[in-house]
């Protein structure tokens, strides 16, 4: 499973990961997306690991998984599926 898009958050404080996916989430809206959509999160701030999911069932989005950074670089990657279906 490959992302459609990848955030780089790294380097930013909560709550910054989460506001970068939900501006995400509202662009990926306002397009009239009628298909799911993968985005990935890279984010190194532990509270991250918390917040996303988190976020994820206060906005209806689904959290895949935690993945490696497919950059081999630091932090963690968090899986997202927007769906077309609110």
């Amino acid at each position: 499973m490959t992302p459609d898009l990848w955030l780089d958050e790294r380097g930013r404080r909560c709550p910054i990961p989460v506001i970068a996916l939900a501006r995400a989430q509202t662009q990926w809206a306002n397009e009239g997306a009628a298909h799911s959509r993968l985005v990935g999160v890279l984010a190194d701030d532990p509270a991250a690991q918390y917040d996303i999911p988190a976020w994820c069932r206060l906005k209806g989005a689904e959290f895949i998984c935690e993945v490696t950074p497919p950059d081999a670089g630091l932090g963690t990657g968090y899986v997202v599926r927007f769906n077309s279906e609110k």
